[in-house]
């Protein structure tokens, strides 16, 4: 009989949502890979015959090489990479160095579509490659200013997830660009409106319900479309 449990490769799953979300998809019966990029105890603790840990930094393209070798052989339902930064967000790009705006465009937006692209031949057909975008990144939306350098990224990330698509458009796996919600982790600060397992189960069900999809979508963890 062939199998038909769920896989996910979850990449930047050490804290917050990614973490999160590999245990929720575990907890959904998935098979979860789920990367770190240093040593996570918290994810540690969750390693087991479901989920699989590995450590990659997706700003090294040699390292997503040799994790792509790595899991020679598997397939994943959905590859989905939440890795982000947000640093110096709160100050306008003037006063933002440029080598950490640099660096920030390059982790929020050049090395997830790298990445993807590392993995599109391991998304199995009717799978969905997502990535972690925000509500920050529609153009359309900003209508409060802030947070300029990440909301930059971000849509950048948007832009380039939509050429992806294109790109892919035949190999049959679909792109869905989501945003979590403002979520109370330690980048959306104790303020924030939703705890993470409002966020991820509102994600979980979002991606299960995208999946056999092709095309692209941008939605919020609720399944709500945003306005690019």
């Amino acid at each position: 009989m062939a199998n038909t449990q769920r896989s996910a490769l979850i990449v930047g799953a050490s804290r917050g949502l990614g973490l999160g979300l590999v245990e929720t998809f575990a907890e959904r019966g998935w098979r979860v890979t789920a990367t770190q990029r240093s040593a996570s105890p918290a994810l540690g603790r969750l390693a087991s015959e479901a989920v699989r840990v590995e450590t990659v930094d997706i700003d090294d393209d040699a390292a997503v090489a040799a994790l792509h070798d790595r899991l020679s052989g598997e397939r994943y339902d959905l590859v989905f990479v939440v890795a982000g930064v947000a640093t110096q967000a709160h100050d306008p790009l003037h006063a933002v160095p440029r080598a950490v705006a640099a660096q920030v465009y390059l982790t929020n937006a050049v090395s997830p579509i790298r990445f993807a692209e590392t993995f599109a031949d391991r998304v199995a057909p009717g799978g969905t490659i997502a990535f972690m975008s925000s509500i920050l990144g529609s153009v359309g939306l900003n209508e409060s200013g802030g947070w300029e350098s990440y909301r930059a990224s971000k849509a950048a990330l948007n832009t380039y997830a939509r050429s992806f698509e294109i790109r892919h458009r035949a190999a049959g796996f679909g792109v869905l660009l989501v945003h979590p919600g403002w979520v109370r982790t330690d980048m959306g600060g104790a303020e924030a409106d939703i705890d993470v397992a409002t966020s991820v189960t509102g994600m979980a069900d979002l991606i299960e319900g995208q999946l056999g999809r092709t095309g692209i979508a941008y939605r919020d963890y609720r399944g709500e479309t945003l306005a690019w």
